[in-house]
């Protein structure tokens, strides 16, 4: 038996109360590294953990190395071989209407996110004459999709690409005990969150694949995001500072202020993360304060293989990530159906879990996801560029700032931005802000600068017509 704040005894999570949690997983051939790791999740369900992290216990993170000011040295290619770069691909798109991976929706002419991921790790292999391992850890929604895709393109990037993601049972929120959906038993399954790579890298068994193969050191981003591509001047600063763990962050802006943030804890300075739910409603205000909080999590991370090895080991064969209880309901269309938890642990915790853990300041460059339609019209725009390497980035004029781009409601799902691209993609590479209200389709040789607004009241579909456009507001 634990205690809570309150010193109230509460049961852990023994055998008596997780057997069928157990049994459920073990039914769906789930490793013993995913069912060790859920099980410490729910433990602290049962203890009532809330996970909360008072400011007095934290102080900002400061004095952070600065990656702008790092060089390559000849000798970096040199780790290319013992590397892996690892991308989280389990994503469906929902939230844009999308019923495949993320990864295959097209940005740039006629290449998905997966084309320019396979085209950098190819390009970096011919260039450097290195054999840089490259995996994916796809969902059970994703994986299929994904590699008939790659086969089919690249059948030179290998045949083992991926290992999965494990799903855990949603708990009822009644019984705490697995919750249980007639007829639609799939409805009884939730991803994990993507701190859930420790657990799935051991229990695929390609944690001690790559560790045989001589393999230390993994980088590991989301595959929405090109801007995180395997920079050699951070690989080389990675290996030579001999830290288990390596987080890049940037700097947060007003637009950051209720997104997570790093931190330090005062009695030993160990690093951490502080997400939103993990911060009491009193201390809100130094939670938002940019200028006390200055850096969050882009969730592009390094860690050493031989470390995790040795935390696993230590912990029981998981990592003792703090539990995110996210409240549901078991189907999420009818929101009259069971309540249960969704437990699930976030990537980029794991830093508090390695003594010496690092963070390292990046350029927003390297954090571009694509999260929004807005954001893709962006991509897709002559605001970005691609290089020689298949990278994405911003076109020079740009120096560095992308166009602010709000697409109203009518473009949430990529169907209605796909309908307003179908002629062409209008110029952004000199506009500041666009802000468009209503349903519209662009014509050819359409140029915005500055910034312009674009106003359709009429709820049926209207062209812009081609033309320059500066700092005006447009009402068709």
């Amino acid at each position: 038996m634990t205690k809570d704040s309150n010193d109230n005894p509460q049961p852990d999570a023994d055998s008596s109360h997780f057997t069928a949690i157990e049994a459920k997983m073990r039914d769906v051939g789930l490793s013993d590294a995913a069912i060790a790791s859920f099980r410490a999740n729910y433990a602290a369900l049962r203890r009532n953990e809330t996970g909360l992290i008072s400011e007095a216990l934290i102080e900002p993170a400061d004095d952070l190395p600065l990656a702008d000011t790092l060089e390559a040295s000849p000798n970096a290619q040199s780790h290319l071989s013992k590397t892996v770069v690892i991308k989280l691909n389990g994503g469906l798109g929902t939230g844009m209407g999308l019923e495949k991976a993320k990864s295959l929706l097209k940005v740039k002419g006629d290449n998905s996110f997966l084309d320019f991921i396979a085209q950098q790790i190819l390009f970096m292999r011919g260039n450097t004459g290195s054999n840089l391992r490259f995996l994916l850890m796809d969902s059970f929604s994703t994986s299929t999709d994904t590699l008939e895709y790659l086969n089919d393109r690249y059948p030179e990037l290998g045949e083992e690409l991926d290992f999965l993601q494990n799903r855990v049972p949603k708990i009822d929120a009644a019984t705490l005990q697995p919750v249980a959906v007639p007829g639609n038993p799939d409805l009884e399954w939730c991803p994990p969150g993507h701190g859930d790579i420790y657990a799935a890298l051991a229990g695929s068994g390609w944690l001690k694949r790559l560790l045989d193969a001589g393999v230390l050191y993994a980088f590991v981003s989301n595959s929405d995001n090109l801007g995180a591509t395997l920079d050699l001047s951070l690989l080389e600063y990675f290996a030579k500072s001999a830290k288990p763990f390596l987080m890049e962050v940037t700097r947060r802006t007003p637009s950051d202020r209720k997104g997570g943030h790093l931190a330090r804890f005062r009695d030993g300075r160990q690093l951490l993360l502080r997400e939103s739910a993990q911060c009491p409603d009193s201390d809100t205000d130094a939670f938002q304060d940019i200028d006390r909080h200055r850096y969050f999590n882009t969730n592009n991370i390094w860690f050493r293989l031989d470390h995790l090895q040795q935390a696993l080991d230590a912990n029981g064969g998981f990592l003792p990530l703090p539990m995110i209880k996210n409240n549901k309901t078991a189907d999420p269309r009818d929101p009259d159906s069971p309540a249960v938890f969704q437990l699930e642990t976030a990537m980029g915790a794991a830093i508090q879990c390695f003594d010496g853990a690092g963070a390292i300041e990046v350029g927003r460059h390297r954090f571009a996801p694509v999260k929004t339609t807005s954001d893709l019209l962006v991509l897709r725009s002559d605001a970005c560029v691609q290089t020689p390497d298949f990278r994405l980035e911003l076109a020079p004029g740009r120096n560095g700032v992308p166009p602010t781009v709000n697409l109203d409601g009518n473009y949430k799902m990529l169907d209605g931005l796909e309908a307003a691209l179908t002629r062409a993609v209008p110029s952004l590479v000199e506009c500041q802000s666009l802000q468009v209200n209503g349903p519209v389709a662009f014509e050819p040789d359409t140029i915005f600068r500055g910034d312009v607004v674009i106003d359709n009241n009429s709820g049926e579909r209207k062209s812009v017509p081609a033309g320059s456009y500066e700092d005006e507001m447009l009402d068709l």
